[in-house]
């Protein structure tokens, strides 16, 4: 197979990196305020202000992803899973992906040669994807760096082998790949034929949206100095006069304002008119509009208040678009988690297997939205009406899949016909 090289992959991701670094300083509301400077004093130039809407927006997707097992499992892939931190493992690959557009799983051994799996972010690992399979036909990722951030080791993929290149040893290690693709699979969120790696959570739109409030959160804190202490002028005054002292000025309950020594009229003192909040309030108020519709989000979920919903019900038709989005995020994961199964399956095992031997397994997630009482009353009423018009139509395997909650394992006593 023809392979780009590793030189090519260090540069393909050092091409993307200031991306995916500046969507992680949204993430984590590092971002600074891009001023037109045109209004803003210079001494309120370094007020800083932090907003964590681009967070609210991942988020709030990530936390209601959450997977749950494989379904038709022939090879034993949740064991594989559950002896890596199943939860931590997709939850920090599935956030990873939502703020970078995609992240990675590395496959590799450990002393007994059972797989390892371990989470990359999109600032260490690229590669070459394959479009059918969505998995990668050659890799390079960062393994380990220091504290000040240098490589200490990272690595090479093909489909023959992963090499590692450990810098602090001086040594390289060749490791076999008995799968058929590369052990660094990607899971990548909304991808399409034009953007391989998909489409971040984090969009353009929302980063301007977020500039434009942080903006306005910034006249909004200038204007409250101004709105605390109104200014105040004074006319008529001598022009040998001392000059008034500023904090005095300020705030002192009584000023002294002597009459000019040429027989003048007294000084006017007048102040101007207070300043009002509100328009800085209807700003941001419209700001929050938009970034809510970018993101499938309500303005209760950006600090807005408004009129709260009364069921779940309520919420699930509030959050329409932001259900919508999850679904679809669950589909591309899905995809991801499998491969990730199936590469380690035959990394455990130390054959190549097919993957069409995998197609009947299925990804179960949790319900995106856990139901209220008076949802698993309606839940509840619908199975029995299904049921009578089709048997067996609903069971406790998809009822769970609707509502979240396992079965019981309590042994229920049957009725027999005698004592009926």
């Amino acid at each position: 197979m023809n392979y780009k090289g590793i030189n090519f992959l260090k540069k393909q991701l050092f091409s993307k990196r200031n991306r995916v670094r500046m969507r992680y300083r949204y993430y984590e509301m590092k971002n600074g305020i891009k001023d037109f400077k045109i209004a803003i004093p210079n001494e309120f130039k370094y007020v800083s202000e932090t907003l964590g809407w681009c967070s609210k927006a991942v988020d709030s997707l990530a936390d209601r992803i959450s997977f749950k097992e494989f379904e038709n499992d022939n090879f034993n892939m949740n064991k594989i899973f559950d002896m890596n931190n199943k939860d931590i493992l997709t939850d920090s690959a599935i956030l990873g992906a939502l703020i970078a557009s995609c992240s990675f799983i590395y496959i590799s051994q450990d002393e007994d040669g059972y797989p390892r799996l371990q989470v990359i972010d999109a600032y260490d690992a690229t590669g070459i994807i394959d479009p059918i399979t969505n998995m990668m036909i050659e890799g390079y990722a960062v393994l380990e760096r220091d504290e000040k951030y240098n490589i200490l080791s990272d690595a090479y993929f093909t489909c023959e082998e992963t090499v590692v290149f450990d810098y602090v040893g001086h040594r390289e290690i060749h490791v076999p790949n008995p799968a058929r693709y590369c052990l660094l699979v990607p899971v990548i969120h909304k991808p399409d034929a034009k953007r391989q790696f998909g489409h971040s959570r984090i969009s353009r739109a929302c980063i301007d949206l977020q500039q434009g409030a942080l903006r306005t959160l910034r006249r909004s804190e200038v204007a409250a100095e101004f709105y605390s202490y109104p200014q105040k002028y004074i006319l008529g005054t001598d022009s040998d006069a001392d000059p008034m002292d500023k904090i005095r000025a300020s705030i002192s309950t009584m000023l002294q304002i002597s009459r000019s020594e040429d027989g003048g009229g007294t000084p006017t003192v007048g102040q101007f008119a207070q300043q009002s909040m509100s328009p800085h309030i209807d700003q941001l108020k419209s700001f929050a509009s938009l970034f809510a519709g970018e993101t499938g989000l309500t303005l209760d979920d950006l600090g807005f208040v408004t009129d709260n919903p009364s069921s779940a019900e309520a919420i699930k038709a509030a959050h329409e678009n932001l259900r919508l989005a999850a679904r679809k995020a669950q589909k591309n994961f899905a995809t991801s988690l499998i491969n990730v199964g199936y590469l380690a399956a035959s990394v455990r095992d130390g054959f190549e297997y097919k993957r069409n031997q995998i197609y009947e397994t299925k990804v179960k997630y949790e319900p995106l939205f856990e139901p209220d009482m008076s949802t698993l009353s309606l839940i509840g009423d619908g199975a029995i009406k299904i049921n009578q018009a089709v048997p067996g139509y609903f069971n406790k395997d998809n009822l769970q899949d609707l509502t979240g909650i396992a079965s019981s394992k309590l042994d229920v006593p049957s009725v027999s016909d005698d004592e009926e």
